[in-house]
């Protein structure tokens, strides 16, 4: 304690740089003598916090009372002892802004993401890409980019980090060192990090946010992503049972997409979702879904033994009594099960694939079919996508940015190699979806019946709006 409270220590302060665009960049050119006390007082804090007793999470021994409470109130109580032995040096105290920013970065270290918490408690950011401690981009939600502050003292310090929230994350510990350079993981709150290091000359870091975890396909339309028709028809084909998949390219939507879909689930059905990384979080809400059960893959552990992949979910998921499997991602071996199970009986399964176009699913599947240990010919994958997958909803970007669907597939049939599909919805000028062909008559039955006004296929609002 005697060196935090030192005042012959400290230095000036100030407030952090702020931006052309008005945003203040955290962390950026802090003074090092706010440096120097969050350091102090997250290993002090952190000290004290671990000698509490046993179930007594609080000051006081109440486990009622969280860590955090208890973190706040040591560094409140460190603080006033800073500012006491300052005057007492006749030394200027520090301001409140910078007090406030001490305690927030120190809890921040403390139960968060260090220096990467800011950018992760704002709403407005989208991206972030950390390319070394001090190389940091953020892309927020309406497409601006803007480089800003460290996020880590140093390079070994961001990677001691990454190890920390490894540690922290996700169903088991992950490593993060030279034998397990790679680390794919998803955050508390949704957020999705990957991390690389001994591959590059720094440790670099990119976390993608996924702003809408509760998401519902009127929110989308009020977004700009779809029509009302549109979303009608969706929402009719999640009831009537129909398998799905959603394609598109990288940060297009995908998931948020598939989220939006799944809330048009009875909440009656069961659902089992299958990962790579934890990110749908349809098992978070238990009023929408109640019931769910939540499949991660696992990696091999230090001996190369113990690995779980998707496939291995999707068998086990059959297992489990499932009305719906949803598979956040296709892109590998675990294409095979999954299309058997979408064909046996477990219909209305979701699934996102990336993809350019949506007719370019069907190449996209043949190629992960052929690469998989069945090693199925083109003909038989086709036979077995006609036979599994009902529709293709394609995602891409106007050219100002906005998220749109841009096309809808029927898939009709299999003709040898090839796929056959009517492309019921297809890219307007904006790349937004315009009708171009009507659904089978044997669909729009089975649309109507889940409930859905046929006025809407004419893209008529009925007199009332239907409703799930």
């Amino acid at each position: 304690m005697t060196s935090f409270l030192d005042p012959d220590r400290r230095g000036t302060h100030g407030d952090a740089r702020r931006g052309a665009n008005g945003r203040r960049y955290p962390g950026h050119d802090e003074p090092s003598l706010v440096t120097h006390l969050v350091a102090e007082l997250r290993r002090e804090v952190a000290a004290q916090l671990g000698a509490l007793p046993p179930g007594g999470d609080g000051l006081d021994g109440s486990p009622a009372a969280g860590r955090q409470d208890a973190a706040r109130r040591l560094v409140a109580q460190a603080l006033d002892r800073y500012a006491t032995a300052s005057l007492s040096a006749g030394h200027q105290v520090l301001d409140a802004q910078a007090e406030a920013r001490i305690e927030r970065a120190v809890l921040d270290g403390l139960f968060g993401l260090g220096g990467l918490q800011p950018w992760l408690d704002d709403p407005d950011v989208e991206n972030l890409n950390v390319n070394g401690c001090d190389r940091v981009f953020v892309r927020y939600a309406d497409g601006t980019r803007a480089r800003v502050g460290a996020v880590a003292d140093s390079d070994e310090d961001l990677v001691d980090l990454i190890r920390l929230v490894a540690a922290r994350s996700g169903l088991e510990e992950r490593r993060f060192d030279r034998g397990a350079p790679a680390l794919n993981l998803s955050l508390p709150g949704g957020a999705r990090l990957f991390a690389v290091m001994a591959v590059t000359g720094r440790p670099s870091v990119s976390i993608r946010r996924h702003r809408y975890l509760n998401v519902t396909l009127d929110q989308l339309v009020a977004l700009g992503e779809m029509d009302d028709a549109l979303a009608a028809q969706l929402s009719a084909l999640v009831q009537a049972g129909k398998n799905i998949l959603v394609a598109g390219g990288a940060a297009s939507g995908k998931t948020t997409l598939l989220r939006a879909l799944a809330a048009e689930i009875d909440p009656a059905e069961r659902l089992v979702t299958i990962e790579d990384t934890l990110e749908l979080g349809l098992d978070v809400d238990t009023d929408l879904h109640p019931d769910v059960v939540a499949l991660q893959a696992r990696e091999a552990n230090i001996e190369g033994q113990g690995a779980i992949e998707l496939a291995d979910l999707v068998r086990w998921a059959l297992r489990m009594s499932p009305d719906r499997v949803i598979v956040g991602e296709v892109r590998g071996a675990e294409l095979i099960p999954m299309l058997n199970a979408m064909s046996q009986g477990n219909d209305g399964s979701l699934s996102t694939i990336h993809s350019s176009t949506s007719a370019g699913v069907f190449d996209k599947l043949a190629a992960y079919a052929a690469q998989a240990p069945e090693r199925l010919s083109r003909e038989a994958t086709t036979l077995l996508v006609a036979a599994a997958v009902h529709v293709v909803v394609h995602l891409a970007l106007t050219p100002d940015g906005t998220r749109v669907v841009s096309s809808v597939r029927e898939v009709i049939a299999a003709d040898g190699p090839q796929v056959v599909s009517n492309e019921v919805y297809a890219p307007g000028p904006d790349r937004r979806a315009v009708p171009a062909a009507p659904w089978r008559t044997s669909t729009v039955q089975d649309l109507v019946a889940a409930g859905l006004d046929p006025a809407w296929l004419q893209h008529q609002p009925p007199d009332t709006r239907w409703h799930t």
